[in-house]
């Protein structure tokens, strides 16, 4: 009777046959390239960015949708969605990538080539001692007795924090990778020609198509947990380039009464529910500086996720500005999920900034160089007193009128 209760085993002297089951947690964690999450609870992968998986609380979880805000002219935000897809083909993951502008073949020929541990860490380590020789030949700062033994602000994520993998933006990824993944394309201007016109529930036609391709590739492909004896587990990325932009269709960018005001909402929404119900993680660009309407941001950002916004400073007054010379853009977070918790993992600071190296991409804390004259000039300060007033207010920061903040 022992041995049925026990399903058939025999536990020997001083031990016993009670064997712990695994939670399912760590049965997802077992798929590649993922890990769960510390404080929800929730499966996290890997934005390719180790510095904006430190910002969004540990990664993007499986299942939701970031939302990117394109910079003026498309550059950086371009950039982060290559980042992504090059993390699903390094994890082996499947990707969606849609586009009515560029090709998705051409958009994956351009993905930045990985950096494996070892030269990422001889990079850093080069870095980071030209940067103390570059600080140790300058003469000491004097600064203010209270302030000399705080520790030093540490512009980049810690070590234990980091997930995923570092990419080399000046090279592309080998064709061999390529070989072990499988990838779905959709290309607007193809679709259009193969399918006639179709439109429903108030939604234009390439909003309908992009779903139900979406739809078809999560059922087909057991993403929805389908046939979980017969396949590996995988996760899906789906990466959508500049979706509400005129090539789709959608006229909510340049006018302020839009024809289909609800067609971005409506595809949106039910994204979100295709996302929740598969192993799957969406990044989405859209251009927000070119939506006049107000309402059709807000509701945009609500029916997302995580959203993020760039702001390039290309053509701007920024761009000459002393102060900003060391960056190229600043990132403003908008919205974090609240995921199996009341409030949302947020990161410990809010004035953010981005800079595209030779060949890394990273996300700083936005730190104003201090002034090391002894008189300084009075348009000088005013000056610096209108950017410090201009960046807190842009950046979360609280401003203090118009004084200046001497060490």
């Amino acid at each position: 009777m022992a041995a049925l209760a026990t399903g058939g085993a025999t536990p020997s002297d001083g031990a016993t046959s009670f064997q712990r089951k695994a939670p399912a947690s760590s049965r997802l964690a077992a798929i590649a390239g993922t890990r769960p999450s510390v404080r929800h609870g929730q499966l996290l992968i890997s934005s390719g960015l180790p510095s904006l998986d430190c910002v969004l609380g540990g990664g993007l979880a499986v299942g939701t949708l970031l939302l990117i805000e394109e910079d003026k002219y498309g550059i950086y935000s371009n950039l982060l969605l290559k980042y992504f897809l090059a993390e699903g083909v390094v994890c082996g993951h499947n990707l969606f990538v849609a586009s009515a502008k560029e090709d998705p073949a051409d958009i994956l020929k351009e993905l930045p080539s990985p950096l494996f541990d070892e030269v990422h860490k001889h990079q850093l380590d080069e870095e980071e001692t030209t940067i103390k020789s570059k600080w140790e030949s300058q003469e000491p700062m004097k600064i203010a007795w209270r302030y000399q033994n705080l520790p030093k602000m540490e512009v980049s994520p810690a070590a234990s924090a980091r997930f995923g993998h570092y990419y080399d933006v000046s090279k592309t990824v080998s064709q061999e990778l390529f070989q072990s993944i499988k990838w779905h394309r959709f290309f607007l201007p193809e679709e259009i020609s193969l399918q006639p016109n179709i439109k429903t529930c108030n939604m234009i036609c390439s909003y309908t198509r992009l779903l139900q391709a979406i739809q078809r590739i999560i059922y087909h492909e057991g993403f929805d947990g389908s046939f979980p004896q017969k396949k590996q587990k995988n996760i899906l990325r789906i990466g959508i380039q500049s979706l509400g932009s005129v090539l789709w269709g959608d006229d909510i960018c340049g006018t302020d009464n839009p024809e289909d005001i609800h067609s971005l909402t409506k595809f949106l929404y039910v994204l979100r529910g295709l996302l929740r119900m598969s192993l799957s993680a969406c990044i989405i660009t859209v251009p927000a500086h070119l939506i006049q309407n107000k309402a059709i941001i807000e509701r945009v950002t609500n029916l997302s996720d995580t959203v993020v916004g760039l702001e390039s400073f290309i053509g701007s007054e920024r761009e000459t500005n002393p102060l900003y010379k060391d960056y190229h853009g600043l990132i403003h977070v908008h919205q974090i999920p609240r995921l199996n918790s009341l409030i949302c993992d947020v990161s410990g600071t809010k004035d953010l900034a981005f800079r595209l190296k030779r060949k890394l991409f990273t996300i700083e804390r936005l730190h104003l160089p201090p002034d090391l004259s002894d008189t300084v000039s009075r348009s000088s300060k005013q000056d610096l007193a209108e950017s410090t007033k201009l960046l807190s207010s842009e950046c979360g920061a609280m401003a203090i009128g118009k004084k200046h903040l001497d060490f």
